[in-house]
């Protein structure tokens, strides 16, 4: 009789009991021969290139850095990416049109150049929409937010998350400012945008449209009278060199866009999509942490550098100054306004 016969024959031979605990070990030997239903294909090696405008100390490079981080963790090194800060790639604008060709794999982007290739992206920012940042969280990151983001295909881009730029404040270094009337006159350097633009100009300030790159030359040689961001990016760039004075009007609250070229993420292993978009949104959320946890820290040094903060304008007044931007844009961005309004006042 030969082995296997043998085998056999003792095994069926064996009480039930004595069989049950012969079998269940074969068995897992036997799976363990197999591969597992569903088990995902390896990574293969990838390198993407990753884009943004502004410095290494601001919130966008420690986005940036995260989803670096993240990416090779989940792959086992498979994923990796190159980052190029300080408009190292071109402007934002630069960037978006890079990234729809395709020479550029990704970027972090403000969501001001966003809305000149999707304009209903300007409905985050009309402004004094957001009452707090958990409130512009709960929109982005809701069914509004996410059908907006997907619209950047038809553009031939992919949105992933929405990062933070955050509220946005004024900057100047003429005079301190608390109501409108203090804006008459002054040079504003504003994103590209006509939200932007008519939110400012609406407010009496001579809103000069130019792209961040220019924005810094242009107030260290004094071309223009300020500028208006949120704390972080004032922090980062040192803008109390030369900027007097800082209102922390909050009146627009700013969304960051982490994009992808379309071509590109055509071009991923399917298996790493679901990947790469789940990295993106973690790297967003940590982004956004960061930001909350700075911000006192990021004004008590730009007080001690010597800028003075004004804390508690007259919001009622800036709000009552930019009504006819909600008349003027409101029907242009469709039911988005009223939703937006809705979800906010739930």
């Amino acid at each position: 009789m030969n082995i296997l016969a043998c085998f056999t024959l003792n095994a069926v031979t064996k009480p039930a009991r004595q069989l049950k605990q012969l079998t269940l070990p074969l068995i897992g030997v036997g799976l363990l021969s197999l591969p597992l239903a569903g088990q995902a294909e390896e990574i293969a090696p990838t390198t993407l290139r990753l884009a943004h405008v502004v410095n290494t100390e601001d919130t966008y490079h420690i986005a940036a850095e995260r989803f670096q981080q993240l990416i090779s963790e989940r792959t086992d090194g498979a994923v990796s990416v190159e980052i190029y800060p300080n408009a190292s790639l071109g402007d934002e604008r630069t960037l978006l049109e890079g990234m729809q060709i395709g020479t550029v794999d990704m970027g972090i982007i403000t969501n001001g150049p966003v809305a000149n290739f999707v304009d209903v992206f300007s409905v985050f920012e009309l402004p004094f929409l957001f009452p707090s940042s958990e409130a512009a969280y709960t929109v982005l990151d809701g069914e509004i937010g996410q059908e907006i983001l997907g619209k950047l295909q038809d553009v031939n881009l992919k949105g992933l998350a929405y990062a933070e730029r955050g509220f946005r404040n004024i900057t100047n270094s003429q005079h301190a400012i608390n109501v409108p009337e203090d804006l008459q006159g002054l040079r504003l350097r504003v994103i590209e945008n006509e939200v932007y633009v008519d939110t400012f100009r609406g407010l009496g300030a001579n809103a000069v449209p130019m792209a961040w790159t220019e924005a810094l030359t242009a107030l260290q040689q004094g071309t223009i009278d300020g500028q208006e961001n949120p704390v972080n990016a004032i922090h980062a760039f040192n803008l109390a060199e030369t900027q007097d004075y800082l209102t922390m009007t909050r009146h627009i609250y700013a969304p960051a866009t982490f994009i992808m070229s379309l071509p590109a993420w055509n071009g991923l292993q399917v298996e790493l999509q679901p990947i790469v978009l789940d990295v993106a949104k973690q790297a967003s959320a940590y982004a956004r942490e960061q930001n909350a946890i700075m911000e006192a820290e990021q004004l008590s040094e730009l007080r001690e550098a010597g800028m003075e903060i004004n804390e508690t304008p007259d919001i009622e007044a800036f709000q009552t100054a930019v009504a006819p931007v909600y008349e003027k844009y409101g029907e242009q961005f469709g039911d988005y306004l009223p939703r937006i309004q809705e979800a906010l006042n739930q």
